[in-house]
């Protein structure tokens, strides 16, 4: 029986995820959103990509959530953009009212579904989703580390002349400028970056990636990135879907783990199909706690703004 995906919000990102999940050929896609015409006609347009990329799947948009019911998969990326000038933590009061209504119909009609949310701030956006919905904290998990290694492996495969696939960069905390992109761990074919590049260089490659998304948002002055995150989320359902138990940088509910309590942050779990099926927990040095510990302050921020 083929698989069924849900993206909630026709935008930029919605879209960009739509045509990744499409290329991938994970199944059946819905595109939901609240304006009528826009799912409909994306929907339209990527489903006549079939004859020439293959697909052979479903695919509709819909303004109606019960053209969602059955989901195995539900990724929320409705809600408003970054323009330049607005830090993530601008958009929380509007996109908290928008998340939860999206979360609570999400799951209405597919409650054994396992959803991603990529609406900013994420980790207070997926908390909110959390709470609105009651899901099993195995169940559901915010997109970050996925885009914020993609950016931090992006850059240094660019500083030193090598292939991206060839770098492993993983980063860690909230997604926002206190992200904690590891250097420690980061390496190129098992040769660490320590030894490849001067602590100058690393130190403005790590800046870059903390403010990777602005980097974008101040270039398009309209809105913020969406090829990357939308492929972002659609390799995390893909995991899901196909039960691959890739190990990737997750916001996922920390119940101690990494000294952290009552809070999603981003930290590498293995996904499969039973959602998240482990973290990796492994010991910090001092300076990973502290700068971990700045995440979690950020976090517990945005968290006590949402009220839930």
């Amino acid at each position: 029986m083929e698989k069924k995906i849900t993206i909630i919000g026709a935008g930029n990102v919605g879209a960009a995820a739509a045509h990744w999940a499409l290329a991938r050929k994970l199944g059946n896609i819905v595109l939901m959103d609240v304006v009528e015409g826009v799912p409909q006609g994306k929907a339209l347009d990527l489903l006549q990509s079939g004859p020439l990329d293959g697909f052979a799947g479903r695919m509709i948009g819909t303004n109606d959530f019960a053209d969602t019911a059955d989901s195995d998969v539900v990724i929320i990326a409705a809600g408003l953009a970054r323009k330049p000038g607005m830090s993530r933590d601008d958009l929380l009061a509007k996109n908290v009212a928008i998340v939860k209504s999206c979360a609570e119909q999400a799951v209405k009609y597919s409650p054994n579904c396992f959803m991603i949310v990529v609406t900013n701030p994420i980790d207070a956006m997926v908390y909110t989703a959390f709470k609105a919905t009651g899901l099993d904290k195995k169940r559901i998990i915010g997109m970050a580390g996925v885009l914020d290694s993609a950016r931090y492996r992006t850059f240094l495969a660019e500083e030193l002349g090598v292939a991206p696939q060839d770098v492993q960069a993983p980063v860690m905390g909230i997604h926002g400028d206190n992200m904690l992109p590891l250097v420690r761990l980061a390496n190129v074919a098992g040769v660490p970056i320590t030894e490849l590049l001067s602590q100058e260089r690393i130190d403005a490659i790590v800046h870059r990636t903390q403010t990777g998304g602005i980097e974008i948002v101040n270039h398009l002055k309209t809105g913020s990135a969406y090829f990357t995150p939308g492929l972002a989320a659609i390799e995390m359902a893909e995991a899901v879907l196909l039960d691959t138990h890739r190990v990737l940088p997750c916001a996922v509910y920390l119940e101690g783990e990494f000294d952290v309590s009552g809070y999603f942050l981003g930290v590498p779990v293995v996904l499969g199909k039973n959602g998240v099926e482990k973290i990796l927990e492994f010991e910090l040095t001092a300076e990973e706690k502290a700068a971990l510990q700045d995440s979690v302050q950020a976090v517990s921020k945005q968290v006590a703004a949402t009220g839930l």
